[in-house]
């Protein structure tokens, strides 16, 4: 049980991290359901099985159902957002045009 209880939080903390990693609000949901649905998986294997192994196919099956079932439910988006420097340095955020698909910014 302790192993069991450590896993899921190791789970929970790691879906957590890369959550923060995204930059968009469309890429954070996706995160989001994607470490919910781990986490979720994840007791519901160890409820099932009882063992390791059905905690981290739980695991790994909920965290792959959580980021569709979030990615596919996202509001649609306006236009693509790119990020650019500006020639001071300064990072900002703009609508994607040529220069992001050329290769120019």
């Amino acid at each position: 049980m302790t192993i069991m209880k450590w896993t899921a939080i190791g789970v929970v903390a790691l879906g957590t991290a890369l959550a923060g990693c995204a930059q968009t609000p469309h890429e954070q949901r996706t995160a989001t359901g994607a470490a919910l649905g781990a986490a979720g998986g994840a007791l519901l294997g160890q409820a099932i099985g009882r063992d390791t192994g059905s905690t981290l196919l739980g695991a790994g099956a909920g965290a792959l159902l959580g980021a569709a079932v979030a990615n596919s439910s996202a509001p649609p988006g306006g236009p693509d957002m790119c990020r650019y420097r500006a020639p001071d340095g300064s990072i900002y955020v703009a609508e994607c045009d040529e220069r992001y698909y050329r290769g120019g910014y």
